[in-house]
């Protein structure tokens, strides 16, 4: 795991410039920090590699190269890399590392355009190959690692596991995407391929990209998916198939635990990471691990979360740390929850204090996030019809020209999937919702980029068990009414749950928002205190203002990522006060 980046285009050959994209990531990649560059046609080619080491730890120091010349740098884990090994016996391997595994996938693909179908994990790669001299960017099929791109006017590709990394270009500035915020304030999370930023867009989840260069610079040649998840309802299922769930979850559980270092639990309290805790003594046994720990954060001894997570912990005797957030924890939290969140989020803030407490002690953590999305555990998910009207709402009260295309166009444009967003269609229905939700990024670029980014902060790994293949193709097939009726939801989870060692109480507890749940009254008090602050930056884009009703907490956050993120070319931010932040901003 670590922070990759890199340029591709005429001045792509500047080693400093790679060095200094990567410089900007060391959070991902506390271990160490490398750059490469070569010359070629037309420009060059430049890496850069912060590196936090989990496999083959005193090897593997990234690029990785080839016989053949192909040069690697990856942001990920290869679950399946014993696997590529056994199956390739051809292939000169340098290095004991997971992340070799995929130049020898590349190696034997022969004429075949599905080889990364291969490769069975999490990442993000550049890879150079210069027998074609072409530039491959790839992401793992549901984007739990990012990787996102921009072209420099000048014509070099810039590219990193964050858009932060590529302000270290000389020709990067950033700019708001007033298109991608309409749709950000109405959706809550950002749509497609979209970022805030304009013309910064990520590689598209489940897709390899192919870039060349010519006269002009880079140029994107192809885009190919290699994978597509489907949301498909079965018409059948009933309670004797529980088990064959609960496997699909502990074989991607047991996948999770390779590693060479310490590895913990992320424990809320609630049903999704109670099931991962519930299921660790059996994965660490099938893979000969220890028994990973737990971590949980809460605002009081007395907070549901906090007393679940203590039930869940005494009935699986496993071992539990617990960290009381301080009383200005979220004040202080605030400035990095910006710099390194990238959006608008405000509510998680627990994730900082949570990952620092964890890795000082470990350095991968497991998740229980990507249930809800696959098990319909949202409470929007028990009445579309409201979660239709409050987005058509939100579109409705802009008074910015792209809130009517939302709503009445498919939008063909960069950064976009050509597919329409019209709350009446995507939201019609509740397989219509999944689907949707998956395809345009409520899972990707909300909840994934969340702790992905939250957690890399502290340069610590987090893992998402139930989103390995066997879950997820398991779990799509679930009938609609075992996954949510009028007063439930996690029907056939729960079902699967119950075969574990948990507590009945925790089997049955409902889905609680992660953020109010763990510290709701910190939350309150600090958006009580900044109320005027909020009301007052909503009316910073006068034609969006409205948007903001109901969400002050999105008001603030906005106004610190472009604090943080446009205000002095978004460099040299981070560090200061919350209120210099907020009152300083171009």
């Amino acid at each position: 795991m670590c922070g990759i980046s890199g340029l591709f285009g005429p001045d792509g050959d500047d080693t400093r410039i790679a060095h200094s994209m990567a410089s900007l990531l060391e959070h991902r990649g506390p271990d160490g920090t490398r750059s490469w560059s070569t010359p070629c046609r037309h420009g060059g080619i430049g890496f850069g590699h912060t590196r936090l080491s989990i496999v083959d730890i005193i090897g593997s120091d990234q690029p990785l190269s080839s016989d053949n010349g192909c040069v690697l740098i990856v942001n990920g884990e290869i679950y399946n890399h014993k696997e590529i090994r056994e199956t390739s016996p051809n292939y000169p391997w340098r290095t004991k590392g997971d992340g070799e595994a995929i130049l020898a996938a590349y190696a034997s693909r022969g004429n075949s355009a599905d080889w990364l179908n291969r490769i069975d994990g999490i990442w993000g790669f550049a890879l150079w190959d210069p027998n074609i001299e072409s530039l491959i960017l790839s992401r793992d099929p549901l984007g739990v690692k990012p990787l996102v791109r921009t072209l420099t006017q000048e014509g070099t590709l810039l590219f990193a596991s964050e858009t932060k990394a590529l302000r270290a270009h000389p020709h990067h500035t950033p700019v708001l995407d007033e298109e991608a915020l309409v749709a950000r304030l109405a959706f809550e999370y950002p749509l497609d391929d979209t970022t805030l930023l304009k013309d910064v867009h990520q590689v598209r989840p489940g897709t390899v990209e192919v870039w060349m260069l010519n006269e002009n610079g880079a140029q994107l040649q192809s885009v190919k998916s290699y994978s597509q998840d489907v949301v498909a309802p079965s018409g059948r299922w009933d309670i004797k198939k529980a088990p064959a769930l609960l496997e699909s979850l502990t074989s991607s559980l047991a996948d999770r635990l390779m590693s060479d270092v310490p590895l913990g639990i992320v424990l809320s309290g609630g049903l999704d990471s109670a099931m991962v805790a519930a299921l660790a003594h059996e994965a660490a046994e099938r893979t000969g691990n220890p028994v990973p720990a737990c971590w949980t954060v809460a605002e009081s001894e007395d907070n549901p979360d906090w007393m679940a997570a203590v039930e869940v912990c005494k009935a699986l005797d496993l071992e539990h740390h617990q960290h009381i957030l301080a009383e200005d924890a979220f004040s202080m939290a605030l400035p990095d929850l910006a710099w390194f969140g990238e959006d608008l989020d405000f509510t998680v803030l627990f994730f900082q204090p949570l990952f620092k407490h964890m890795s000082e002690a470990v350095t991968v953590g497991l998740c229980g996030q990507g249930s809800d999305e696959l098990h319909a555990g949202y409470s929007r998910y028990q009445n579309l019809s409201n979660h239709r009207n409050l987005i058509r709402a939100r579109l409705d009260n802009s008074q910015h020209p792209f809130a009517n295309k939302l709503l009445n166009s498919t939008i063909e444009q960069p950064g976009w999937t050509g597919a329409s967003h019209q709350p009446d269609v995507v939201f019609a229905d509740l397989t219509n919702t999944l689907q949707y939700e998956l395809d345009h990024g409520q899972l990707t670029n909300f909840q994934l980029r969340l702790v992905d980014r939250h957690s890399m902060a502290h340069g610590l790994e987090v893992r998402v068990p139930f989103l390995g293949s066997a879950h997820r193709n398991t779990a799509h097939r679930l009938p609609l009414d075992w996954r949510l009726s009028d007063s439930r939801e996690k029907i056939a989870l729960r079902a699967a749950a119950n075969l574990t060692s948990l507590p009945k109480s925790i089997v049955n507890r409902p889905k609680l928002p992660a953020g109010r749940a763990t510290s709701p009254t910190m939350i309150d008090n600090l958006l009580a205190e900044l109320d005027g602050h909020a009301r007052q930056y909503a009316n910073d884009i006068p034609s969006m203002s409205k948007m903001f009703d109901g969400q002050p907490e999105i008001s603030l956050g906005l106004r610190l990522f472009r604090s943080m993120h446009i205000t002095d070319g978004g460099l040299g931010r981070h560090g200061k006060d919350l209120m210099t932040l907020l009152e300083d901003v171009d």
